[in-house]
C-alpha cells in the first residue's frame, strides 16, 4: 500500500491565539529581502569625524532614569546632559553584552537545521548585522567620552547560566526582551532634533535593522510555544520572568550616578520610586508583554516575575 505525499506539513498549518503561523521559509525570505535593500554599514554610513553639537543631548531627557525626581530638580542643566550621555554609554554597554549573547543562542538555534534553509540563512543574517551593531554601539560610547558600564559580575554570571541552558522558545523569548523595549526607546530617539547627530544616525540604523530580528524572534517563538513539549513551555515562562527581573536591575549601571556626581544611593531609591520612570519602563515593554500575554508566555511564576520586574502592571 502507498501512501499519498503529503502537500501541506503539519507544521504549515499551526495556529495560536493570534491566528495562523506563516511558513517559515517564506518570512525568512522576505526578511532576507528586506535586509538585501535595507541594510547598513555603520563606518560608511555614519561620519564619525564630525565634532559633537553643542548643547545636544545623548539621550532624550524624558528617558533619563531621574527624569522628574526630586534630584533632577535640583539638578543643573549641564548635569543632567552629562547624566544623559553616561546613560547612552550605560545602555550602549547594555546593548552589546545582549547582543553577544543574542548571537550565541542564534548559533545554537540553526546548529542542528539545514544549512541551506532560508531561516538559516537569516539567522545568519542577523548575526553578521549584531556584530555590526556591537561595533557601533562601542564606537559611539568611545566618541561619547563617557566610559563602558559592564553588567555586574552576578548579572553577567546569571546570563551565563541563563544563555547554556536555554531552551529554543527561552531563547526567542529573551531577545524579544533584550530587543523590543530598547527598540522604543531608541523609535523616540532618532527623529529628535534635540539629540546628537551621531547618536540619531546610530538609532535610526539598529531601529531599521532591528525591525526584521523582532519579527523573525516573534514568528519563531509563536511556532515555538505551539510546538514543544508542555515542559520546555513552562520553563520558557520561568526562565522568561526571570530575565525581565535581571534585565530591568541591569538596564542603567547605578555607576552612571557616581560618575556625575551625584549620591548614589539616593539616586537609586529615587529612581525606584519614581512612578515616572515607572511609567517609561511598562510603556516600553506594552508591546512585547501584550504579545507574550497573548501567546500563553505571561503564566503562573513567570508572570509573577514579570510584575516583580516593575515592567509589567
Amino acid at each position: 500500500m502507498t501512501t499519498a505525499p503529503e502537500t501541506i506539513s503539519e507544521r504549515e498549518v499551526l495556529r495560536d491565539a493570534l491566528g495562523l503561523l506563516k511558513d517559515r521559509e517564506q518570512i525568512a525570505e522576505r526578511l532576507l529581502e528586506s535586509s538585501r535593500k535595507h541594510s547598513f554599514d555603520p563606518d560608511k554610513e555614519l561620519d564619525w569625524d564630525a565634532p559633537l553639537a553643542d548643547g545636544k543631548w545623548f539621550w532624550p531627557p524624558e528617558l533619563v532614569s531621574l527624569y522628574d525626581t526630586p534630584m533632577w530638580k535640583r539638578m543643573s542643566e549641564e548635569q543632567r546632559m552629562d547624566l544623559a550621555r553616561h546613560e547612552a554609554a550605560s545602555l550602549a554597554s547594555l546593548g552589546i553584552w545582549f547582543e553577544i549573547i543574542l548571537m550565541q543562542l542564534l548559533v545554537r538555534h540553526i546548529y542542528d537545521k539545514p544549512v541551506t534553509s532560508a531561516h538559516v540563512r537569516y539567522a545568519l543574517t542577523e548575526i553578521a548585522d549584531e556584530c555590526r551593531h556591537s561595533m557601533m554601539f562601542a564606537r559611539m560610547i568611545q566618541r561619547g567620552g563617557a566610559p563602558t558600564y559592564p553588567v555586574s559580575r552576578t548579572t553577567h554570571n546569571l546570563a551565563r547560566v541563563l544563555k547554556t541552558v536555554s531552551t529554543t522558545p527561552g531563547s526567542f523569548a529573551c531577545t524579544l526582551l533584550g530587543e523590543e523595549i530598547l527598540d522604543w526607546m531608541q523609535r523616540l530617539t532618532f527623529p529628535d532634533e534635540r539629540i546628537q547627530p551621531l547618536v540619531r544616525g546610530v538609532t535610526r540604523i539598529h531601529v531599521v535593522e532591528e525591525a526584521r530580528h523582532v519579527r523573525y524572534a516573534r514568528e519563531e517563538l509563536r511556532r515555538q510555544m505551539v510546538e514543544a513539549p508542555r515542559w520546555e513551555r513552562e520553563l520558557t515562562r520561568v526562565s522568561c520572568g526571570e530575565a525581565a527581573r535581571v534585565f530591568s536591575i541591569a538596564f542603567v549601571n547605578p555607576q552612571v550616578y557616581t560618575n556625575v556626581g551625584l549620591d548614589r544611593r539616593e539616586a537609586v531609591a529615587q529612581v525606584r520610586a519614581s512612578g515616572h520612570r515607572k511609567e517609561v519602563m511598562q510603556t516600553g515593554a506594552k508591546r512585547l508583554t501584550d504579545f507574550l500575554d497573548d501567546i500563553g508566555v505571561l503564566r503562573g511564576v513567570g508572570r509573577r516575575l514579570w510584575k516583580s520586574s516593575g515592567l509589567l502592571p
